[in-house]
């Protein structure tokens, strides 16, 4: 059966304790795709990670690993939720998954945030553990996410790169819309 794990990134402690906005699961396009998988016979779940921001690796792993991951898996991740992907499929070398997008992932590159949450060795061959493995980026992106990318290009030379004009982060507001159409195409081609 396909399946579908699509990974939140990392809000603000202000962001998640906000009762006026959805949780990092149903932000921005997740509840918008997850259905669109549904929809095409894919089973998609969001997990949602316990306290984010407090970047605890463990935590992440925790909430990922309940989830059935395999050769019919698709794993998609934005921002933090991309760059745990690299780390986990860098650690796992054993783990094979139909296909990996990662949405303007981001990887602590110059330390921006005081954590070990991406103390690893990224492994160059991780794109060979999926039988599609694409990177989505943005012109407008921060820079910090535009520096995570294109240490990913040089680092990953058998992934697939979209450059997108004025897509921002990726996010609703940038996007105008909880709808992802781009991404959809890219799961089910």
């Amino acid at each position: 059966m396909l399946n579908a794990i699509l990974l939140h990134g990392l809000p603000s402690k202000e962001e998640y304790y906000d009762s006026e906005r959805p949780s990092a699961s149903n932000a921005h396009w997740f509840s918008w795709l997850q259905n669109q998988l549904l929809v095409h016979d894919i089973k998609a779940d969001a997990p949602e990670v316990f306290k984010p921001f407090e970047m605890n690796w463990d935590a992440w792993l925790e909430e990922v690993e309940r989830y059935d991951i395999g050769p019919e898996t698709t794993l998609v991740g934005h921002s933090m939720g991309g760059g745990f992907w690299v780390r986990y499929l860098s650690e796992r070398p054993d783990v094979r998954v139909r296909k990996v997008v990662l949405v303007a992932p981001w990887v602590n590159l110059h330390h921006e945030e005081q954590t070990d949450f991406f103390d690893f060795d990224l492994k160059q061959d991780i794109t060979s553990q999926a039988k599609m493995f694409t990177v989505f980026a943005s012109d407008n992106d921060g820079q910090e996410v535009k520096n995570s990318v294109e240490h990913l290009r040089k680092q990953l030379p058998g992934a697939k790169f979209v450059d997108f004009h004025n897509y921002g982060h990726f996010c609703s507001r940038d996007l105008k819309t909880d709808a992802f159409p781009e991404l959809l195409t890219e799961i089910l081609s």
